[in-house]
């Protein structure tokens, strides 16, 4: 009880030094929350990916479709479950700035590959009775205000011209990997226009969406139904969902491996900002700690005061950084807009800062304590600061 009673009066002897210091912190812990969390909104879509299930995609590029004939052949391969067509769609709703995702899909095989949307099964049947119905994400609705039977025109960039979808269904989120800041239309109804406006653009899929019933045949189904397709017009590459979400992270693999390298600068900084503070306050009172040495203080309690101070400092700079991380993400979210589909502190990032924080508070006390320990009685009461 004494050593904490003389740790809490140490750290407030040089009140604005510490008060700095604590300032300090608090910034660096919540860059350093802000930038993690940044890095995590990159890898929210791979975060929902499932093991059961396939993309597959033109060998070439996502910019080539691949015929819907496809469809039956893909089905056929032993182990496949289902399978939906996917379109990119991106339309823009009343000005560009309002971007959200959107998808044409083959409904409701589509639903039944994702089990984590969860949809009320009227709605569901409301969507099936509308050929330019529309299901949209909680998040999604939420960012608008949008409500069930709620008309969202769209101006078509890939697929020109003027689309008014009604909303039929609003699905939830099973858990928080899940992404709900996307809208899904039928697939049909895309078809059905590109044939009135670009009959030869007709029939094509972005993407197969492909569910298997063991995803530890992903690979050899993959291969098979790649195999299907081999000396075609379009050849196939299938992979998981999640390599497929990772690949397009790794288009901007550069910048997020520079937003994480200086999120670990900033540790370092603040590393030297409190290594610097302890130095300064362990130089100071060396003549105390000689003194305590001579009433009968061992090293390893001088040792002890200087750790004690030096954890106690970044802890509370640290943790007021993490209360505070909540409200200054909330208020970056809601700049951004819709970015990000997923923008959240992690339970992860929490364990990184508060590990950060320790981190920084043992290795910033280890000079200055092995200095102390080994200054001499006659040498430290010699000692002018």
């Amino acid at each position: 009880m004494m050593l904490f009673k003389l740790i809490l009066k140490n750290i407030f002897r040089a009140r604005l030094r510490s008060l700095l210091t604590i300032v300090g912190l608090v910034i660096a812990v919540i860059a350093f929350g802000l930038l993690r969390t940044v890095v995590d909104a990159w890898y929210a879509g791979s975060d929902m990916a499932s093991a059961n299930r396939l993309v597959t995609r033109n060998s070439i590029s996502l910019t080539f479709t691949l015929p819907t004939y496809y469809t039956e052949r893909i089905r056929a391969v032993d182990g496949v479950t289902q399978i939906s067509a996917s379109n990119w769609f991106a339309g823009i709703y009343l000005e560009p700035k309002n971007f959200f995702p959107q998808f044409a899909v083959t409904v409701p095989v589509f639903f039944d590959l994702y089990p984590e949307f969860l949809l009320p099964p009227e709605q569901m049947q409301a969507m099936l009775r509308d050929r330019t119905g529309c299901i949209i994400g909680r998040a999604l609705a939420e960012s608008y205000g949008w409500k069930i039977g709620d008309k969202i025109p769209l101006q078509g960039t890939i697929y020109p011209g003027t689309w008014e979808f009604t909303v039929r269904g609003i699905f939830d989120a099973r858990d928080d990997t899940t992404v709900t800041r996307q809208m899904y239309f039928h697939w049909d109804y895309l078809n059905e226009r590109v044939k009135q406006s670009f009959p030869r653009a007709a029939d094509r899929a972005g993407v197969f969406v492909v569910g298997i019933k063991d995803g530890q045949r992903a690979a050899e189904l993959s291969a098979a139904i790649d195999n299907e397709f081999k000396n075609s017009i379009a050849e196939t590459l299938t992979e998981t969902e999640k390599a497929f979400q990772l690949g397009f992270v790794a288009q901007s693999e550069a910048i997020v491996g520079a937003i994480r390298i200086v999120s670990f600068v900033v540790i370092i900084i603040i590393l030297a900002v409190v290594a610097n503070t302890m130095a300064m306050t362990v130089r100071e009172r060396i003549s105390e700690y000689a003194t305590l040495k001579a009433l009968g203080f061992g090293p390893s309690f001088v040792v002890s005061l200087i750790f004690g101070e030096s954890l106690c400092l970044t802890l509370l700079g640290g943790l007021l950084g993490i209360a505070l991380s909540f409200p200054v993400i909330a208020t970056f979210k809601s700049l951004i807009g819709t970015i990000f589909p997923v923008f959240r502190l992690s339970q992860e990032t929490l364990w990184w800062q508060l590990g950060a924080v320790i981190f920084v508070g043992v290795l910033a006390a280890i000079l200055p304590a092995i200095r102390s320990a080994r200054i001499r009685i006659v040498d430290g009461l010699r000692h002018v600061a």
